[in-house]
């Protein structure tokens, strides 16, 4: 009997006493369904094994969409008081994509539709789909939903999730949790917006900016050590009278007054969203380089959100990094809100090699923000 003053058997005891009392023929039985699971557990190789098999969620294929209208900064000053020299200074962008016809579930359609191509996928082996948007078809279906019933992904399930710029990151994070839980194999996050359909195009401080787009990525389980490693994901809704559309929801359901007033549209105060947008940004990079212990040298990519060229240069200066390590495309597509990061990566895909650390930083609407720390998983 053990005494209350005397200390607990140590693991090595309790082994060596289980293993005497399987000596035992006539106790055999009983003690290997009682003590194996306890000798497994404090045997020195199972650590081991634990850590070998441990699963994280690694993208496996990106694909893009893009809609084939431009619409240049020459064509925006025959609109609006604006010049191509005052835009491209001010933001980095040149030109932007306008879907004229169309919504946006066919752009995550189609940059659905060639993933599934590239990564040789059976529509019918998709588990679950993910969509950052703020811009969906309808306030309800999801686009995901609509998504879904269009490409004949008949065993998935899915929904939207609204951070504005940050929403795929918002996504990735999400799906990432579903492939390391086990409970799925297969996991599309898409990033796309139609920004065209909820644009004030008699409004300067917001139609240069925005433009439309976006993309999708294919996460699947990985237990080589590639894959998402970390995620700060951050929202501060005192933000949101800053940058946001008033009508459309439940505080301001449309109404003729609220269409008279243009209130369907995006509003920003630039000088609040870029002050904010320009140090949390900047610093949430900074922090998941730091709590990963990593370097400027260390970091191949970072692959910020495309909504202002200074906002992306101040966050690779706080992070370190030359400008040659830095995804641009702003100044070919602007602003796609939750679609840049997907582009980027579409972008740059074979540039990308297996096993370069990646950072992916994101400012939105909301406010919401965030990084993710990744290590590619394949060569294309």
């Amino acid at each position: 009997m053990q005494h209350a003053n005397q200390p607990p058997p140590s693991a090595l005891n309790t082994f060596c006493l289980s293993a005497s009392l399987l000596r035992n023929t006539e106790l055999r039985n009983a003690q290997l369904v009682l003590f194996l699971p306890f000798i497994l557990a404090f045997h020195p190789l199972s650590a081991f094994k634990y850590r070998m098999a441990k699963i994280t969620a690694a993208i496996t294929g990106v694909h893009g969409y893009l809609p084939e209208t431009v619409l240049s900064n020459e064509d925006l000053s025959k609109m609006v008081d604006t010049t191509d020299e005052w835009i491209l200074t001010r933001t980095g962008i040149s030109e932007r994509r306008i879907m004229k016809n169309g919504a946006t579930s066919d752009m995550a359609a189609a940059a659905i539709q060639g993933l599934l191509e590239k990564t040789n996928t059976n529509p019918l082996d998709v588990d679950l789909v993910l969509i950052g948007t703020i811009t969906p078809d309808y306030p309800f279906p999801s686009t995901a939903n609509v998504v879904c019933d269009k490409l004949g992904m008949k065993n998935a399930w899915g929904y939207d999730i609204n951070a504005a710029c940050s929403g795929f990151l918002y996504a990735l994070q999400t799906g990432a949790k579903f492939i390391e839980s086990g409970a799925h194999k297969k996991v599309i996050v898409v990033g796309v917006d139609k920004m065209s359909s909820i644009i004030d195009y008699q409004d300067r401080t917001t139609c240069v900016i925005f433009g439309d787009g976006g993309g999708a990525v294919m996460l699947e389980p990985n237990a080589e050590g590639f894959g998402i490693q970390d995620a700060i994901l951050r929202s501060d809704g005192a933000g949101r009278k800053f940058l946001f559309q008033p009508a459309g929801g439940s505080a301001m359901p449309a109404c003729v007054e609220s269409v008279a007033n243009r209130d369907h549209y995006v509003k920003q105060e630039g000088k609040s969203v870029f002050k904010f947008a320009v140090t949390n940004m900047a610093e949430v990079s900074a922090e998941i380089m730091e709590r990963n212990h990593l370097t400027g040298n260390d970091v191949a990519w970072l692959v910020p959100h495309q909504a202002n060229l200074r906002i992306i240069d101040a966050t690779a200066e706080r992070m370190g990094l030359e400008k040659e390590k830095v995804m641009i495309n702003i100044q070919k597509y602007g602003n796609t809100t939750a679609g840049t990061l997907p582009l980027c990566l579409w972008d740059w895909e074979k540039k990308l090699k297996k096993g370069d650390k990646v950072i992916l930083s994101a400012f939105g609407g909301g406010f919401t923000w965030g990084a993710i720390y990744l290590k590619w998983a394949y060569n294309a």
